[in-house]
């Protein structure tokens, strides 16, 4: 039973390590974005709920966390705003409020919290991260490549390896309904189910297509096609009957020829049976799978018409969305590894010695090390370095009154236990030279 102080259904606090370890993350993935030349975006976290509602669909709309008006306005009990639901209707307001002062093509990056009204459940969250890079204004297939290549070596970056990229066109999905004379107002219908043969049985999807209206002949001749093991060279021959279906294996073989130097071969695979089911992808379209995750890790693909379809400018555009709560998951448990608390700890061994102990982490922070001074009452020093310990310090800074008379300060490696003697007025010398062997 969740109590006062678990906080709302389907959010998370993050304590220190978590966090860390989420912000090594994003770190990474925006060297890696920016290393190909896309640049960060940020939006509002909630936008007019004119620009979102009527972008989604009836069924997503109903996820849209909607904020009441306020003030005087709040006895209406209408809404005027609402959470970001995801991050592609603020890019496209974003291009259509600013596409002329933005560069041609526009590459950028958002990672950022979205919020869905959705029922919590395992790995399913109300506030998550979202994860996008997306090329806006080149209808060329090396934009295509590059945002596949960017999502692949961010993968690579975060230290995960065994994943494949399924690389698909819809335009030999659409091939494949017209060798298989299927009618085009049952296309998108029969697309739909075809993207369960990796949930439901292959008897199940053809009980499904037969529903929709498909011949039971058909249904079963489609089937039996995408999934038999030789099905890639199947499709390819049947797709020589349709010129929809030879311009996506181009496309394909396109893409799978510019990645060649820079994704491993046994890492992206054509795979005919992978749709993707929203409707609007235009062209290519991938899925990244990730040994032992159920789904997909990220997703992308050509969009053509969708920034128009949002409300903003008619623009070609390709892009791809990571995971990236899911990927989190698979990290190791030493990824991103926590940096301690503290590099540092002065103790203070009495009221008189505050004020140099205080001193000494000054010049510790000032050489660009972490450090404190003990916050408790000053006194017993076992009991300090047993807090430089637990704060994973490396290095105690000393200065009792056998420190004063001498003129020194006792350094003590929190590691091997040794202490050496170092002059105050070199301690500063000593402290940048540390930062330096640490931090490299």
């Amino acid at each position: 039973m969740p109590t006062q102080f678990d906080p709302p259904s389907g959010t998370r606090d993050f304590l220190a390590a978590d966090y860390e370890k989420r912000e090594w993350a994003f770190g990474v993935l925006r060297s890696v974005f920016a290393s190909y030349g896309f640049e960060p975006l940020q939006t509002p976290a909630f936008e007019r709920i004119d620009v979102l509602l009527g972008k989604y669909g009836d069924e997503a709309e109903k996820l849209v966390f909607k904020i009441l008006r306020r003030g005087e306005h709040e006895a209406s009990g209408e809404a005027d705003l609402a959470l970001r639901y995801d991050m592609t209707v603020p890019l496209a307001r974003v291009f259509a409020a600013y596409g002329s002062q933005l560069p041609t093509p526009y590459k950028r990056y958002a990672i950022g919290s979205v919020w869905r009204a959705d029922r919590p459940g395992k790995g399913r969250f109300r506030e998550f991260v979202q994860c996008d890079l997306d090329t806006l204004g080149s209808t060329s297939p090396l934009a295509d490549a590059e945002v596949l290549c960017a999502h692949h070596d961010a993968m690579v970056g975060l230290g995960l390896t065994d994943f494949t990229i399924l690389l698909n066109s819809r335009h030999v999905l659409f091939g494949l309904l017209e060798v298989f004379d299927v009618p085009e107002e049952l296309g998108l219908g029969a697309l739909i189910s075809l993207d369960k043969l990796d949930k439901l049985s292959p008897i199940g999807v053809i009980d499904e297509l037969i529903g929709r209206g498909l011949p039971d002949q058909t249904a079963m001749e489609l089937v039996v096609t995408m999934t038999a093991p030789d099905a890639t060279d199947r499709i390819r021959t049947l797709l020589k009957k349709s010129e929809v279906g030879i311009t996506g294996v181009d496309e394909v073989d396109q893409i799978l020829g510019l990645v060649t130097a820079q994704i491993p071969a046994t890492r992206i695979v054509f795979t005919p049976r992978m749709v993707r089911g929203l409707s609007y992808y235009t062209g290519p379209i991938w899925e990244l799978e990730a040994a032992g995750v159920p789904g997909s890790v990220g997703s992308g693909g050509r969009y053509d018409h969708l920034i128009d379809q949002l409300g903003g400018p008619e623009v070609a555009a390709t892009g791809s969305s990571i995971g990236i709560e899911r990927v989190l998951m698979l990290l190791s448990d030493d990824a991103g590894a926590r940096r301690a608390r503290l590099e540092v700890a002065v103790p203070v061994l009495g009221d008189d010695l505050a004020t140099q102990s205080f001193a000494l982490a000054t010049a510790a922070r000032a050489a660009g090390l972490r450090a404190s001074v003990y916050l408790g009452a000053s006194g017993k020093l076992g009991r300090q370095l047993k807090w430089a310990s637990d704060s994973g310090a490396r290095l105690c800074l000393i200065y009792g009154n056998a420190e004063r008379e001498a003129g020194t300060v006792t350094v003590r490696d929190m590691v091997g236990a040794e202490q050496t003697s170092v002059p105050v007025d070199g301690i500063a010398d000593y402290l940048a030279d540390l930062a330096s062997t640490l931090h490299g």
